[in-house]
């Protein structure tokens, strides 16, 4: 073909494909400076990933399972029924549970997950792993309902696809010789600036608190699952909340625009989000969310960062002289340019409109694999703390004078002596999915089940709790009632944590196995099982 172009018009072709490989070896050049920063985010990652997994691994049977609270194989057998076939429900939502998804496999899945990311998170991290450990979790997330509709569950899958892009292709040691393609750093810079900015901007368009910078007076006592600073932090005066909501703003509205800049700006807006994300380690539990917005936070750091602050028996490793043939090879450039361009694609489609948009979405995905959402977090805040309490009881009256016992959860706040704990990045999905508007909202399908489950002592769903109140035969009926809950004075004299005032009325009201309408319940959502 060339032999038919004109000697001018070859010479011009032959000069733009040299550039293009002067380009792509200068990528490859480029990535020298980013082997410490290759090490530090995978290994974060791995450890993510790995408390991600644990917390299925642990859980996701009792919540999904074939007995669980909302059981995937009904909620999958009603998905493939909505799309017509096994195959079109696939291509919606991709998980290798579509091919066996009892029990025993999906634990099975789970703990395998486990295992690979711990090997991550220990040194040992490449293509293969990481694609696995993705593949996982988004077959996870496809099948998961509730439990794992929460905006962590799509940015792991953004943050995990990158972090394959960025790991060696098969050379898994921490320091490997080829070198990191520089376009994947830049890519993180673009989810970190589009978690922040699209965070400042849900609060800013979301709720009048965060203009009138009083949002902090409520967030610390109604978050999802306070900890053991949190009742600390309430009690701060005003000039120290404004100046929280302040700070947010700033953090997330304006510092992530350095993120792009020269080494120097972005060193200080590296070390500006990742230490406003252990100030929201601290004042509360989270998840893993900030653990994870962490990872391409890091991003901004390159290599001259990293050798003032890694070991030194580490630095030295990295400072290894690399052969020109053992850095990134052309073909994995041009693999990540062409996921680049795939990545700009998909943020004209839906983030960048998402974040200019006066009626923005939070933790938002724009295509079935999760490679670019829109992230965001309390662009309201609920101004008082109301909590389901489950309550059963075995007498045979179940009115006021029966002996009611409290079932308590493992983390969110019931009894009001026990101390928030801190357990963050651990993650309790029921306690999570358990703290909502009740008194407004109204019962959630999945509690029908559970008051099912409470009845006959489920040990699955028991498993899920902090205590049995009822250990020797399962109670006769079981009811659950509203509390408006109140930080306590650290000098309380009775030594509560929480002073807690009960709502009117019944959310639940008493119930027994043969109610007519919980009986009718089960039946319509499909639980009531003779197997």
């Amino acid at each position: 073909m060339e032999q038919l172009l004109p000697p001018g018009v070859a010479a011009m072709a032959e000069t733009r494909d040299g550039a293009f490989i002067r380009l792509m070896r200068w990528m490859a050049r480029a990535g020298d400076n980013y082997r410490l920063a290759r090490f530090v985010i995978l290994r974060f990652m791995g450890l993510v990933y790995f408390t991600a997994f644990l917390v299925a691994a642990q859980q996701m049977i009792p919540l999904i399972g074939h007995d669980g609270l909302l059981p995937a194989d009904t909620y999958m057998e009603a998905v493939e029924k909505h799309f017509g076939s096994r195959e079109a429900a696939f291509r919606e939502l991709p998980s290798i549970f579509w091919w066996n998804h009892s029990d025993e496999f999906i634990q099975r899945a789970l703990w395998l997950g486990v295992a690979l990311s711990f090997v991550v998170m220990c040194g040992y991290a490449n293509v293969p792993i990481l694609l696995a450990l993705w593949a996982l979790y988004l077959s996870l997330a496809h099948i998961g309902q509730q439990w794992t509709s929460y905006g962590w569950d799509t940015q792991i899958l953004e943050t995990g696809f990158l972090a394959m892009m960025l790991a060696p292709l098969f050379d898994g040691r921490p320091f490997a010789r080829a070198t990191p393609p520089v376009v994947i750093i830049w890519l993180f810079r673009w989810l970190m600036f589009r978690i922040m900015l699209g965070a400042g901007l849900i609060k800013m368009r979301g709720d009048e608190v965060w203009r009138d910078l009083t949002a902090l007076v409520y967030h610390y006592e109604t978050q999802p699952v306070p900890g053991p600073l949190s009742r600390l932090f309430h009690f701060m005066p005003l000039w120290f909340h404004k100046g929280g909501v302040l700070m947010n703003h700033f953090v997330e509205l304006v510092v992530p625009w350095f993120g792009f800049g020269p080494r120097i700006a972005r060193h200080i807006a590296g070390v500006l989000m990742v230490g406003f994300m252990v100030i929201l380690i601290l004042s509360g539990n989270l998840s893993f969310l900030n653990w994870l917005t962490i990872i391409p936070c890091l991003a901004c750091f390159d290599d001259t960062f990293w050798r003032r602050v890694l070991p030194r028996f580490l630095t030295r490793r990295a400072d290894a002289p690399v052969n020109e043939s053992a850095r990134l090879p052309v073909t994995r450039s041009f693999v990540s340019v062409g996921f680049a361009a795939i990545i700009a694609w998909f943020s004209i489609k839906g983030p960048i409109p998402n974040l200019i948009s006066s009626q923005q979405a939070m933790n938002t995905s724009f295509d079935t694999l999760h490679l670019c959402g829109s992230y965001g977090a309390f662009g309201s805040i609920t101004r008082e703390r109301f909590e389901i309490v489950f309550q059963g009881t075995t007498d045979l009256l179940p009115d006021s004078l029966a002996d009611w016992r409290d079932y308590e959860f493992k983390v969110k706040p019931g009894d009001p002596m026990r101390r928030p704990p801190w357990i963050t990045p651990y993650h309790y999905r029921l306690d999570w999915q358990a703290w909502h508007p009740w008194h407004t909202a109204g019962p959630q399908p999945w509690t029908i089940h559970f008051v099912w489950k409470l009845l006959h002592n489920d040990p699955g769903t028991l498993s899920l709790l902090a205590n049995n109140p009822f250990p020797g035969e399962p109670p006769r009926h079981i009811r659950a009632i509203i509390y408006k809950y109140t930080f306590a004075q650290s000098d309380d004299p009775e030594g509560a944590w929480w002073k807690r005032e009960r709502i009117s009325g019944y959310l639940i009201p008493p119930l027994n196995k043969e109610h007519r309408d919980l009986l009718r319940a089960m039946r319509q959502m499909g639980w009531l099982r003779e197997d």
